[in-house]
């Protein structure tokens, strides 16, 4: 199973989540800090989850990393989080760029 497959297993029985993409972005980090050559370091979560109904940004990143922390303390590198409740404006951002070194 891989990185991706874990991150999203764990996330979907934790919140059991509306909409969930978790996106691989290793590649965009190559030659800085946690970058490891067969990637699965760096990851992007959006999640929309009635289980963030009421919290605040930071509890929801709490959250998050708390149902991750396995994954945290070992190969993941970097988890950007867009954790939204239902009905919120989950607009996503400009896809990410490479890293300039």
């Amino acid at each position: 199973m891989t990185a991706k497959d874990r991150i999203t297993k764990k996330l979907s029985d934790a919140f059991t989540p509306e909409s969930l993409d978790v996106m691989d972005e290793s590649h965009l980090h190559e030659g800085h800090g946690g970058h490891r050559p067969e990637g699965e370091t760096h990851f992007r979560v959006y999640i929309v989850s009635k289980a963030f109904d009421g919290k605040s940004r930071v509890d929801r990143h709490r959250m998050i990393n708390s149902s991750l922390a396995a994954e945290l303390a070992g190969s993941i590198h970097a988890l950007a989080i867009h954790a939204y409740a239902p009905g919120e404006d989950a607009r996503r951002p400009a896809p990410a760029k490479a890293c300039k070194h």
